[in-house]
């Protein structure tokens, strides 16, 4: 269980971006007319306390949120938490602060591009296969796609990462949507610049010029039935490094919960991807790039030398 001090950190750090949050919101909202009615009642648990227990949610071992909300949040965290709602209440209120929560995830938890991006895709399935025609929660949403492991039904979650393993964007679509997508593209390099990492689905010809007009070098391995190319020396061990985003991908699947199949309603599961790609940024340990020599160009000659 994680412990009630990283539990008041991550609640400090939600807070402060909460309070300035509702501070711009509040500058820049519409004045109601003359004799309209206002409505300032405040909740008994706040935003921050909201996201604060979404996010922790991903650090126990409670497969379920409703087993996590009842005897965790309830029982052993009444000192952190003294005004709580009813479980019931607490589903209901949740997606209220959906706006907050992706405010905080990009604003706050989002790491900072270096000109070493790693892009990849992973599933989310929602249901089985053999279940597609009685999916009712995700039904014109969730689509059939098939990754390495096989077919399945739901989610593609497009994931951006740096060499140390800090989550710099994401996009969430269809299963059935290709990484080569240019809208899909074009959304998870939107801040990106440099050299960009990526595996065998993003090879095109034309997604390379798309990106190179936008300062982004896309570099990928080559197919077996390709030529073979002239790749610097760095690009290919970097290519070998290309397991970061990958260790990503697991922790958010096994670590977090980012994928199962006990979602009812649509709100709850945008919630818990949000939630858990936040609290990747609070763990203490991330895959990351170990640089124990730095590649770089010799501006004089052009050729590739190593710097002890």
């Amino acid at each position: 269980m994680i412990a009630e001090d990283k539990v008041t950190e991550i609640f400090c750090i939600a807070d402060d971006f909460c309070k300035e949050f509702e501070h711009e919101i509040a500058k820049n909202a519409v004045k109601p007319g003359p004799g309209a009615r206002k409505r300032r009642r405040k909740r008994k648990m706040s935003d921050a306390e909201i996201i604060t227990i979404l996010i922790c949610f991903h650090y126990n071992t409670f497969r379920n949120f409703k087993h996590y909300y009842q005897l965790c949040v309830c029982a052993h965290w009444r000192s952190l938490f003294p005004e709580t709602f009813s479980y019931s209440r607490f589903v209901e209120v949740m997606p209220r602060c959906f706006v907050a929560l992706a405010m905080f995830l990009n604003l706050a938890c989002f790491g900072e591009c270096t000109g070493i991006t790693f892009a990849d895709s992973t599933c989310i399935p929602v249901a089985h296969v053999r279940r597609e025609r009685s999916l009712k929660v995700f039904r014109g949403l969730a689509c059939k796609g098939k990754s390495s492991m096989g077919w399945y039904v739901g989610f593609k979650l497009h994931l951006a990462c740096n060499e140390r393993g800090e989550i710099l964007n994401f996009v969430l679509t269809k299963a059935n949507v290709d990484d080569r997508e240019p809208q899909v593209i074009d959304t998870l390099t939107n801040k990106l610049f440099g050299k960009l990492y990526a595996d065998k689905g993003y090879i095109s010809q034309t997604l390379f010029g798309r990106l190179w007009d936008r300062g982004v070098h896309i570099v990928t391995t080559a197919r077996s039935n390709m030529k073979p190319r002239i790749m610097p020396l760095r690009d290919r061990i970097m290519l070998r490094k290309r397991s970061v985003i990958e260790s990503v991908n697991d922790m958010l699947e096994n670590v977090a919960q980012i994928a199962h199949s006990r979602h009812r309603s649509v709100h709850n599961f945008i919630m818990n991807q949000l939630a858990a790609m936040a609290a990747h940024s609070f763990f203490q340990v991330k895959p990351h790039v170990n640089f124990d020599f730095d590649l770089d160009v010799c501006p004089q000659d052009g050729q590739l030398t190593i710097w002890q």
